[in-house]
């Protein structure tokens, strides 16, 4: 019987919220030492199984996948005056 992975550590925010400089400065270092990363970005102010299975393509296709999340302003541009949901 296989044992379940400990997925604390996935889930947690801890080091992984990062301003764009911070994130540009951990994209070189990772470059650096030859890790591919990859990016994407989104409306996730209602996140569903859909948004689960492309964020895991995405990761799929390298070493680390960083995220850029929409702003709300953003959100309500390309969404309608009624988003984001869940601000």
């Amino acid at each position: 019987m296989s044992e379940r992975p400990d997925t604390r550590s996935l889930l947690s925010p801890e080091g992984k919220i990062l301003s764009l400089q911070e994130a540009k400065r951990r994209r070189e270092s990772l470059r650096e030492k030859g890790k591919k990363v990859v990016f994407t970005n989104g409306c996730f102010d209602v996140l569903h199984a859909g948004h689960a299975h492309y964020l895991l393509e995405a990761r799929r296709m390298g070493d680390f996948l960083i995220v850029g999340l929409n702003s709300d302003s953003s959100v309500k541009k390309i969404k309608g005056p009624l988003r984001p949901i869940v601000p």
